[in-house]
């Protein structure tokens, strides 16, 4: 009995993961992206490098002639129409966010039937050279909403912007998939400000304000990281304070300890000569009177003690006589 059943449930399971496929590549692989807080999804379209990108003639709209999807640039952003829903990114293969009807430039949605490389099968019923019939597609609190949004002065449209080019250095492997970093590389090397305002919006709230709400908390981080490495620094010093008087006390002690004399050292003995040498240099010399040489030449500390006697005799006699 359980032999019988068991291909049935596995066809059950097939039949399953199958409906389970097919949903998720028509709208998506829905997640949250926890660094930027908004919600991006998987659209199913991969790309390795840089599209070609023409301009729509009378637009400042780009679109992706080669690409089997309906793929724009406008404002230093891409668009994508996809399962009756855009998508925008400041980077060509994403990460891609959900974007609101409403927040949805006005130009893009001018863009012409001819220029959807994907159109749905509602779009063939409409004139290929005006654009999507949006108010009858998504009704008419929409089109209240927005009135006005398919009537424009085509003389006063702004120029297309200036295409990204130095994203085809990122391609494959080297493509940045953080927002963070994408950042970083926009701002850098592409220095472009949406002009719309719904498009710098939309970048400020995608891009920009999630990076100011992150930084105050890497910068206390970092404070906290120095005021712990100059806590450190602090008791390393106050333990090499405390150590070394400890240690130059201990050698005294040792020298003052009672029965014991301490030898001089070299050091000290050289000390002691320089001391004895100063103190007879600054000592007071005395002036020796030069000795009268005798008759024979000799002065008078050279003669014996007998004949120094004689001489004084005779000195003091000549002396007498004098007076």
């Amino acid at each position: 009995m359980r032999s019988r059943n068991l291909p049935q449930v596995i066809r059950l399971i097939i039949a399953f993961a199958i409906l389970c496929y097919s949903a998720t590549s028509s709208v998506g692989a829905t997640y949250m992206d926890d660094r930027s807080g908004n919600l991006h999804v998987s659209i199913g379209i991969t790309l390795n490098d840089l599209p070609e990108l023409q301009v729509v003639p009378g637009y400042p709209v780009y679109y992706a002639p080669r690409l089997d999807a309906n793929y724009f640039f406008y404002d230093g952003m891409y668009w994508v129409y996809r399962d009756d829903n855009w998508y925008s990114s400041a980077w060509y293969d994403g990460p891609w966010w959900a974007t609101s009807n409403d927040d949805v430039p006005l130009f893009v949605l001018r863009v012409p039937v001819r220029y959807y490389r994907q159109p749905p099968e509602y779009f063939r019923r409409w004139k290929a050279e005006a654009a999507p019939r949006w108010g009858d597609h998504w009704g008419r609190d929409w089109e209240n909403h927005r009135a006005g949004w398919d009537k424009w002065n085509r003389s006063s449209a702004p120029a297309p912007a200036q295409l990204p080019i130095y994203q085809k250095k990122y391609s494959g492997d080297r493509y940045p998939r953080q927002v963070d970093r994408q950042r970083v590389l926009q701002e850098h090397d592409y220095r472009y400000d949406p002009r719309d305002s719904v498009v710098r919006k939309l970048y400020q709230r995608l891009y920009q304000e999630p990076a100011k709400q992150r930084a105050p908390a890497r910068e206390g981080t970092s404070e906290h990281g120095r005021q712990g490495l100059h806590e450190d620094r602090g008791s390393q010093r106050q333990d090499i304070q405390r150590s070394a008087p400890a240690s130059a006390q201990q050698e005294p002690r040792k020298a003052q300890e009672p029965g014991q004399r301490s030898q001089p050292g070299p050091r000290q003995l050289q000390h002691q000569d320089q001391q004895q040498k100063h103190q007879h240099q600054q000592q007071p010399q005395k002036h020796e009177q030069p000795q009268e040489p005798t008759s024979q030449g000799e002065t008078a500390d050279e003669r014996d003690p007998e004949q120094r006697g004689q001489g004084k005799d005779r000195e003091q006699g000549s002396d007498h006589s004098r007076h």
